[in-house]
This record gives C-alpha cells, sequence and structure tokens, in this order.
C-alpha cells in the first residue's frame, strides 16, 4: 500500500508578497493545499487602523485578487487554500471572497475562524493588571488592535466540516500548514512529536522563498536566479518527517544550507519553542539532501504545550519621522554626520523658543559608511554618502517643524548636499508592540461555515511557571580549544541568519563542518558578542548562547538590541536582518591549517564546485 503523502505550497510571506506565487505553485506544484502567510504585528495595527476609517477593510486584499484569478484550476484540482488574510476583519474577507466564488459560478465552501481579535476587552485586561511580558509595562491606555495567537485546531476543525478555504485571523504562522496536516492524519491534541514536527514544516515554508535560496549566506550558488524564484512545498508522510522542495523550472535552491537557515530563523529556545499546539524542540533535527532540491527534514519532539495564549497588542506612541539625503565629495562621511547633527541642533532651539519639549529620541546613520558596523566600520572613506536621520516626538507638529527644516541644510552647511531621497519627510504614528499571557480557557475559538458558528474545543495544555523549563539547550561553558595561531572570518567556517523577535535579534550559525564547532562556540559566546556588538547592544542587553547539535548549529538570542524592535525602532535596521551579516566579519581563532582550509573550502564552494553546501 503506498504510503500518503500530503503536499503543502506556500505562496506568501507577509503583506506584501509577489502575486506570482500562487499561480507558480497551482500550475506547477501538484499541490493538495495552498497556503498563504500575511500577519505581522505592525500588519495587524496597518489593518486596524484601515478598518477605523473603512469598516469593509482590514483584511489583505491582495488575497482575494490572487485567489480570483486561481478559482477554477484551484477547483479542478481540489486544492484546499488556508491562510490568515483575515486580519482584523476575517468575516469582511470571506465575503469579499465568497462574492468573487458567486460571480465565477463556483462551489467552494469558505470558511471563517474567529476568536483571536480581543480589542474590544482592552479594559479587562487593563482592570487586571496586564504588564508586558518582557518589560514589565503596564497594559497601554488605547490599543489599535489586540491579537491572540490562535493555534492550528479551529483550522483543522473547519476542514473536517467540509471547507474548501480557511480564512483565519491572527493564528501562528505556522498553523496554517499543521492545520491541514492535523485533518488529513488524524493526529490528535497529544500527539506532540507530529504536532511538533507539522509545526516545524510550516516554519520551514511560513516565510515563502526563505527556504529556496532567498535570504541566503552563500548567494553566490543560487545560479538558477531570483527572477522566477520558486516557492517552497512540503510533502508530508503521517510521522511528521517531510521533504522540502519547489516547482520544476523554477529560480532559487534547495539545500542543506538553506533549509537549516531558515529553521533557525528567530526560533529563541530551540528547546523550547513555544506554540499554542505543541512545545517544540528542535534541538535534535536532521536534514538529509535526497538529491538536488531536495531535502528530508526530521527529529523534531514535542511536549504538551501550555495553558495561555500569547497576545499581542500594538498602540500609538507619539510620532516618528524619517529624512534622507545624500551628500558627497571629500570627508561624505564627516560632512554627513555634523550636518546631520547641526540639523538636529537647529531644530532643538526652533522647539525651544516655541516653547515645545525636545525630541524624545534621535537616530544618525550614515549610510555607505557602513554605520551600522560601530567600530568594525571600513567605509570612512567614502565619497558619497546617504545620511538618514530619524526622530521621534510627543507632538505631530513638533516634527512636521522637523521635516521643513531639513532642505535648509543644501544651501546653509556643508557642501555636495543633493535632494531630500523621496522628498520631503512626513511625520508618521510610532507604533509600539506590547505582548502578554492570557489563559487559553478565558478566549473563545470558533469558526463560521454556511452561516453556522461552532466552538473548537481548544487542548488547555500545562501550566508552565516561571516561564517554564529550565531550557536544556543554554550553553553557559566556553568550548575547550587548543591554543591557536591564526584567525578567518566567521563566514568561511558557517552560514548564519538573522530576523527579530520584538525588540530581541535572533542569529543562527550553521558550521560548515562539525570539526569547527568549538571554534565558533568559543568565538560566540554571551560577553564576546556583547563586546563585538557593543555600538547596538544597549547596558541592560543580555545574549543568550543555544545549541541545536542536530543540525551542528548554534542560536544566538540577542535581548534589547534592535532599538525597540520593529516600527518603533528609529534604525536602519530595526528587524536585525543585517545582524548576521556582521557576524559572518567577526574573526574566529583557529589553527593556521584550518584557517587555510576553510578559506580554501569556502571559495570553492562559492565558485559552484559543490551547489549543495557542505554541512555534515
Amino acid at each position: 500500500m503506498t504510503e500518503k503523502k500530503v503536499r503543502i505550497g506556500c505562496a506568501s510571506a507577509f503583506w506584501g508578497d509577489t502575486s506570482m506565487a500562487a499561480q507558480q505553485l497551482v500550475k506547477q506544484g501538484q499541490i493538495d493545499y495552498l497556503v498563504f502567510d500575511y500577519l505581522a504585528e505592525v500588519t495587524m495595527s496597518i489593518m486596524a487602523g484601515a478598518r477605523m476609517k473603512n469598516p469593509e477593510a482590514g483584511f489583505a486584499p491582495d488575497f482575494v485578487m490572487t485567489l480570483e484569478r486561481l478559482l477554477k484550476p484551484i477547483a479542478e484540482q481540489g486544492i484546499k487554500v488556508v491562510s490568515n488574510a483575515g486580519g482584523v476583519n476575517v468575516r469582511g474577507c470571506v465575503a469579499a471572497l465568497q462574492a468573487a466564488i458567486d460571480k465565477a459560478g463556483m462551489d467552494l465552501k469558505v470558511a471563517a475562524v474567529e476568536g483571536d481579535n480581543l480589542v474590544k476587552r482592552q479594559q479587562e485586561f487593563a482592570d487586571a493588571g496586564v504588564v508586558e511580558m518582557f518589560s514589565g509595562e503596564e497594559f497601554p491606555e488605547q490599543c489599535l488592535s489586540v491579537n491572540s495567537y490562535l493555534g492550528a485546531s479551529a483550522v483543522r476543525d473547519a476542514l473536517n466540516a467540509g471547507a474548501d478555504i480557511v480564512i483565519t485571523g491572527r493564528v501562528v504562522d505556522s498553523a496554517v500548514v499543521l492545520g491541514p496536516l492535523m485533518h488529513e492524519f488524524d493526529w490528535t491534541e497529544t500527539d506532540y512529536d507530529q504536532l511538533a514536527q507539522g509545526s516545524l514544516a510550516g516554519h520551514v515554508i511560513e516565510c515563502g522563498a526563505q527556504c529556496t535560496g532567498g535570504n541566503f549566506t552563500d548567494w553566490q550558488l543560487v545560479e538558477a536566479g531570483y527572477a522566477n524564484m520558486g516557492f517552497p512545498i512540503v510533502e508530508c508522510v503521517a510521522d511528521g518527517s517531510f521533504v522540502v522542495s519547489k516547482p520544476d523550472n523554477t529560480g532559487g535552491l534547495i539545500s542543506v544550507g538553506t533549509v537549516g537557515e531558515q529553521i533557525l530563523y528567530e526560533i529563541g529556545d530551540p528547546s523550547q519553542y513555544l506554540l499554542p499546539d505543541v512545545t517544540c524542540d528542535f534541538t535534535g533535527v536532521k536534514l538529509e539532501q535526497l538529491d538536488d532540491d531536495h531535502v528530508l527534514v526530521s527529529g523534531a519532539k514535542g511536549r504538551a504545550p501550555s495553558d495561555h495564549y500569547k497576545v499581542s497588542a500594538t498602540y500609538i506612541d507619539g510620532f516618528r519621522c524619517n529624512a534622507s539625503f545624500m551628500i558627497g565629495g571629500r570627508q561624505a562621511v564627516e560632512k554627513g554626520q555634523r550636518v546631520a547633527e547641526s540639523i538636529i541642533q537647529r531644530v532643538s532651539f526652533i522647539f525651544n523658543a516655541m516653547g515645545l519639549a525636545n525630541f524624545t529620541a534621535t537616530d544618525i546613520e550614515v549610510l555607505g559608511s557602513e554605520t551600522t558596523y560601530g567600530e568594525h566600520s571600513r567605509g570612512l572613506d567614502n565619497r558619497e554618502v546617504v545620511v538618514k536621520i530619524a526622530a521621534h516626538h510627543p507632538d505631530k507638529k513638533a516634527l512636521g517643524i522637523f521635516a521643513r527644516e531639513i532642505a535648509q541644510a543644501a544651501t546653509a552647511m556643508a557642501p555636495g548636499l543633493t535632494g531630500l531621497v523621496g522628498g520631503r519627510p512626513k511625520p508618521s504614528p510610532m507604533i509600539r508592540l506590547f505582548s502578554f499571557l492570557w489563559p487559553k480557557d478565558e478566549i473563545g475559538v470558533s469558526y463560521n461555515l454556511n452561516d453556522q458558528a461552532s466552538s473548537v474545543t481548544i487542548a488547555k495544555g500545562e501550566c508552565l511557571a516561571d516561564g517554564g523549563q529550565v531550557s536544556s539547550a543554554l550553553v553557559n561553558d566556553v568550548a575547550k580549544i587548543e591554543a591557536t595561531d591564526s584567525t578567518t572570518a566567521l563566514i568561511n567556517l558557517a552560514m548564519a541568519r538573522s530576523g527579530d523577535k520584538g525588540d530581541h535579534c535572533n542569529v543562527g550559525i550553521l558550521a560548515r563542518d562539525p570539526a569547527y564547532l568549538p571554534y565558533i562556540q568559543n568565538a560566540v559566546q554571551p560577553e564576546k558578542i556583547r563586546s563585538y556588538l557593543s555600538h547596538i547592544m544597549g547596558e541592560s542587553s543580555d545574549v543568550k548562547l543555544y545549541s541545536l547539535p542536530g543540525l551542528d548549529a548554534f542560536n544566538l538570542m540577542l535581548e534589547q538590541a534592535l532599538g525597540g524592535g520593529g516600527i518603533a525602532s528609529l534604525r536602519i535596521d530595526p528587524q536585525g536582518k543585517a545582524m548576521a551579516q556582521q557576524l559572518l566579519d567577526m574573526p574566529i581563532s583557529v589553527p593556521a591549517e584550518m584557517a587555510r582550509q576553510a578559506e580554501e573550502n569556502y571559495q570553492a564552494l562559492i565558485l559552484n564546485t559543490d551547489k549543495n553546501g557542505a554541512l555534515a
């Protein structure tokens, strides 16, 4: 008897991703399910703001426009669709899609998963004394959005009830994949290892092309090109193991390296990746290159989830304004820095004269001087830079003054200043994230199909006091290594990828050879990383190092390293996307012969002598 396999393709990593992916997967992917991931915390606040202006808005219209062009082949192939495109108006999204289905004369059943939107319960949370789970701040006076991260059970139940398309609001990203797998394989809420593997499948493809060669350290190997980037497909079997692939004759690359980097992406503690359906342990995950563009993933373990949902709220905290301009000529870096500082000082004088409070915060970055590298910069002699100034103020009118005063620098300050990049800047709300935990049994979850609402039974999970179990992956010791007489850049020894977890930055590091592990571990000890990145780490910033033996990898968590993170940060890299690139240039102490071989191997690799990389 042939083993049952379920093929799931992901066509979107965020709201605004390419519209071509869904067509590619439907026409070439031979998939059973098509899933879309649209939501981030900032996206929720944008959608909430849109719905305040128009009650019919608040979801991702891209989803409806994409699907209405593909309804016929989806129906003909029996493909089912799951997406979190509902945002803060799930029923509005369902209604818009249903209108498109009716217009096309199709018979497809659309279900809405509800229960995540808690914006009307703000006073209840305030009265309960809810505080931010990381900073301890009090609950905001007024939130734009308040949404709990639901799990996969409601998606499964809607599919069990006969839905062809399931639209959710805020669910964990992996739920749009785990829900179909629970439905197809009849996994129960206590099949923890299978749930962990299914969640890992969702995590691997939730960022779209990031597992098919996008954002990959060894980008030179993606020789098929980015123009026709292949989007990911996972082919899963009943035990939860799965193969990652992409449609034939598309660009990109699927290797142990591309998939491994994505597994490490934004997971924090790999021994307890907390999801509403299961607590995942990824430390023993194994990857096997089957052939070109096919990687087998296995080894995730699971245990009971917590009895709380994570809830994320967004709120406005004053206003921000960004201005950018090019300045050229000799000493461009010094000129740019002086001009930016002078603009800030000049506007401060104006504020004082008008009786206005000064800036709450400002940030100056001279792009082209390797400003994000701090003392490790090599770009001080550049003759062409872009100066970026960002400012925060509680009064929008004050930032209007700041915006108007930028242009005068062209005639009143240093030479070589060109026009403003993007024109005169405009103030915009500063949106901050507020996260907390709330009991699962106090949040009702349901799905609506054929105008009938059905409640969903949610497995309560376990009470995880004080944050749960002690991490089994945390590295507290320094690796014992022999005395070394040479150094080499980390990129010769490893691949790396970084991203954000709120105000924290997550950097995953995969060794190119297990022999390099002790040298990497010795180099990325928390105190050494804190010192190397002192230009971006605050005084209260902490660094944690985790180990993933199954992947020959480490995971770094840099806490309070993003200046507030997301849209609350004034930095050019508010989500830490380039942090790994900085660390890959970090000098690592190794024996001279190892340094020589590592450098030769890396050069041979990027010259494409070994397409699939070298993770033993």
